[in-house]
């Protein structure tokens, strides 16, 4: 039994690679077996179709499914819906989180940065459910912000922004606009971290020799800063937006009737029982985001990562 000990032993002394291997099989075998099939699965139901008669599955290869999610006018309506608004998300989250990014990364002591740290973290300690049902208090009729504009004698724009065809509703709690709202507060911390990253790495000097060869402050946030800031920006904007592409909680409890990907993936894979069309639509994040890293990859944006 020793002998068998110390042949393995020195096996494993002269072959490196057997150590690291045999410590990433267990996580290997889980992400392959248990996470990477049982998603390849369901998303292979996308090419079955469900039988209209009987309603069960027939498990026979075609693109019925498909055809079906790209030639419904209702599930095209679905998609750009919520394409749009992820869209939306991701340029308001990076509007927002970049001027907190760049102070936090060039004006900021450590202990202020610390604190600033703490601060955009602390949300994401406490319950998803917790922060999405407090901004449905919020944006309520009864809420704050109504009382905000009834104190200023703003009602009439308030009311004027929520008659507004496309994004406007009954109320903040069930309209367009607080689904924005609550979507970028949720995802900002995700946006923000992965800006200050990328301007951490900005050396001070190329700015200041930006300024001594004669660039005003908005040449030299054009031409330096935003270049070199944008892997971050775009790792950012892989979070917010693939995360508002699945997402069906926010539609459910913020939003209005109409559907999102995610509560078409809930519907049709529970109450309805359609798992072909559930996971048909699930393979458009997927390829949307694929599609969108391609893109990214073409345009060197992540070189600097």
């Amino acid at each position: 039994m020793n002998k068998l000990l110390d042949s393995f032993s020195n096996f494993a002394f002269r072959n490196k690679n057997f150590i690291f291997l045999s410590f990433l099989i267990v996580p290997l075998l889980w992400l392959g077996i248990v996470y990477l099939g049982s998603l390849l699965i369901f998303l292979g139901h996308s090419f079955f179709h469900l039988d209209g008669f009987t309603g069960q599955i027939v498990y026979e290869f075609s693109f019925k499914t498909l055809i079906e999610l790209f030639s419904s006018p209702a599930n095209i309506d679905i998609l750009i819906r919520t394409v749009g608004l992820a869209t939306c998300v991701t340029i308001g989250s990076a509007i927002i989180g970049f001027p907190i990014a760049y102070y936090m990364a060039k004006f900021t002591s450590p202990k202020v940065k610390i604190f600033l740290f703490i601060a955009i973290m602390l949300p994401l300690w406490s319950s998803y459910l917790v922060r999405v049902y407090s901004w449905k208090l919020i944006l309520a009729k009864e809420g704050i912000i109504n009382w905000f504009f009834e104190k200023l004698n703003l009602e009439w724009l308030l009311d004027s922004i929520l008659s507004a065809p496309l994004i406007g509703g009954p109320s903040l709690s069930i309209s367009y606009i607080g689904m924005f709202l609550v979507f970028t507060y949720i995802w900002l911390p995700f946006m923000i971290l992965p800006i200050q990253a990328s301007l951490e790495r900005v050396p001070n000097s190329l700015i200041d020799a930006s300024h001594d060869l004669g660039a005003n402050k908005k040449q030299t946030f054009y031409k330096v800063i935003l270049p070199l800031a944008l892997p971050g920006i775009i790792a950012g904007s892989i979070f917010t937006f693939s995360l508002t592409l699945g997402d069906y909680i926010i539609p459910y409890i913020i939003g209005t009737s109409k559907f999102f990907i995610g509560q078409a993936v809930y519907t049709h894979q529970g109450t309805a029982g359609n798992i072909p069309l559930a996971a048909a639509f699930s393979l458009v994040p997927i390829i949307v985001m694929v599609i969108y890293n391609i893109k990214r990859l073409k345009l060197g944006a992540f070189n600097a990562l």
